[in-house]
């Protein structure tokens, strides 16, 4: 009985939220370093946001409590003063500057392109996407390339997620830098996972770039979050990031099909 019970424990410990849950209000797993540093942000953040909420709070009620008749008889004529207008001025500026340091930090850690190992481009179109692999060329100087559509609810298998499933996967190595290029054939698209911490416009006529590096294998679910058309909401996006070995395999067999 023990056993089991450490057995379903340890389950419970290592299972992983890579994908949206009902009622969920917190942020999904970090598979990244980048996702990791932004919801470092979040807390620090929230823990100045916390603190001004309380103190902003705590001095409104005191004053409507003080305002009132019964608590002062006569009423101050105090109308400004200069130590408390420079308090009031200065901290804020020091919250900010304090805030912008780590805010500044994550944002060129975002737009810095590491030497990639591999490039993927990923085009949005309505309503799907296609990936094309353009380091590996067969013997007829073509690319690997294929489209990933939307699983449809009556075809979905016990334990597949509704509206976030696909029938092609976009497989990618984990400890490996990444370049994904970005872009669409028609409309504004937008790529993105929030595990991975990656939220890319893909625009018609351009080419945008993010970088990836994924420390864990796992399965990664994300959704088109640009208005793109009636089907907006069903052109899922689902990264598979597996270990070389494995990619190698996954590789060898698109060639050979």
């Amino acid at each position: 009985m023990k056993v089991m019970f450490f057995m379903i424990f340890n389950l419970l410990t290592i299972s992983l939220c890579d994908s949206p849950e009902s009622w969920q209000i917190g942020f999904q797993d970090p598979a990244t370093p980048i996702m990791e540093g932004i919801i470092n942000l979040h807390h620090d953040l929230m823990f100045f946001i916390c603190i001004i909420s309380i103190f902003v709070t705590w001095i409104l009620i005191r004053t409507l409590w003080l305002f009132e008749n019964s608590q002062n008889k006569i009423s101050s004529n105090l109308t400004h003063g200069i130590f408390i207008e420079i308090i009031w001025t200065t901290t804020p500026a020091l919250i900010l500057i304090i805030i912008a340091i780590p805010s500044f930090s994550l944002l060129y850690a975002m737009d810095e392109i590491v030497s990639p190992t591999i490039t993927i481009k990923a085009l949005g179109h309505q309503w799907y996407w296609s990936y094309e692999y353009s380091d590996y060329i067969n013997e007829s100087y073509e690319p690997i390339n294929f489209e990933s559509y939307m699983i449809p609810e009556e075809d979905l298998l016990t334990g597949q997620l509704r509206l976030l499933e696909v029938d092609n996967r976009m497989i990618i190595p984990i400890q490996t830098h990444i370049r994904i290029i970005v872009s669409a054939t028609d409309v504004l698209h937008s790529w993105a996972i929030p595990s991975l911490g990656i939220k890319c416009d893909a625009i018609p006529g351009r080419l945008n770039q993010a970088s990836l590096f994924i420390k864990r294998e796992g399965l990664y679910y994300g959704q088109c979050s640009e208005i793109c058309g009636i089907n907006h909401g069903f052109m899922p996006i689902v990264i598979e990031a597996t270990n070389l070995k494995n990619y190698i395999i996954w590789l060898s067999n698109k060639f050979i099909i």
